[in-house]
């Protein structure tokens, strides 16, 4: 698993959480982060209505992506301010932010262990598929499998942030659902490189290990993690329960910590610099 070290990076300093209205905003690195709970519950009381709201315009969802993802990592940054973030919101935003928090909270345990590296990761970042096409793909998984849909986009989204790492991960796992050589061999067809590819070899892979009846199991066999199995199956409710919030996962992007900092990693990384966003952790 390649997300997982990075899918909640730390969160130093920044402008006020406004949204940086009234400067450009040419990439994720330009949205501010919250500063302190009540930054962070109003950012999020705003960005989750309106990710849910059809009537949003769809070139309004990537900068709301954008914002959703900084807000969590805000709070990851900062545990103490989830009781007051939840008292601040709406009934219905509640389990909301707290099973992203959770989620998220999960997933950093388990890329936190040992010390920070000092260089940033050896991936390449790429575009991922149009929303639509990735939709289409889990949509075929279902029907093949009987696993509702969401979850084969929530691995998509811990393993490799929809396909945007390309990288091999400590333990030989490749490609965008991030599979063991020998897995593939087993439960693959075609390129363990494609997404499509990789989406219906995960089908077969969860469905051989008990999903959907036990799910639950299925997931523990894709990763020997307690932690991961309860953020994949947060993020897949999350979906379950209202189609759009897939928007927003769409849009979060790759961040790396090191010594030196916190990094967002572009699409088109290494070509393209990362971008720092936090100071040096010394």
């Amino acid at each position: 698993m390649l997300a997982a070290a990075v899918a909640v990076a730390c969160v130093g300093a920044g402008s006020a959480g406004s949204g940086g209205k009234g400067k450009p905003v040419n990439g994720p690195e330009d949205v501010a982060v919250p500063r302190n709970p009540g930054q962070v519950a109003s950012s999020l009381a705003r960005v989750e209505r309106a990710l849910r709201a059809p009537k949003t315009r769809p070139g309004e969802v990537e900068r709301l992506g954008w914002e959703q993802q900084n807000a969590y990592r805000a709070l990851s940054a900062h545990p103490r301010w989830l009781e007051k973030v939840v008292a601040r919101l709406p009934a219905d935003l509640k389990p909301i932010v707290t099973a992203n928090e959770r989620a998220g909270r999960d997933l950093a345990a388990l890329g936190g262990e040992g010390p920070r590296p000092r260089q940033l990761p050896d991936w390449r970042i790429v575009s991922p598929r149009p929303a639509e096409v990735l939709r289409a793909y889990y949509a075929e998984a279902e029907t093949a499998s009987g696993i509702p849909w969401a979850y084969f986009a929530s691995i998509h989204l811990v393993e490799t942030r929809l396909g945007r790492i390309q990288g091999a991960s400590s333990a030989g796992a490749q490609g965008p659902m991030q599979f063991i050589p020998e897995t593939w061999a087993r439960y693959g067809q075609g390129d363990i490189n494609d997404n499509h590819d990789a989406i219906l070899a995960a089908a077969r892979l969860l469905q051989a290990n008990g999903a959907p009846g036990d799910i639950g199991r299925a997931l523990f066999r894709y990763n020997n993690s307690q932690r991961y199995v309860d953020a994949v199956q947060a993020y897949a409710q999350l979906m379950l329960a209202d189609e759009r919030a897939f928007l927003g996962y769409y849009q979060w992007q790759v961040y790396s910590t090191t010594t030196k900092g916190t990094f967002v990693l572009p699409e088109g990384y290494p070509s393209k610099s990362a971008r720092r966003v936090t100071p040096s952790s010394g």
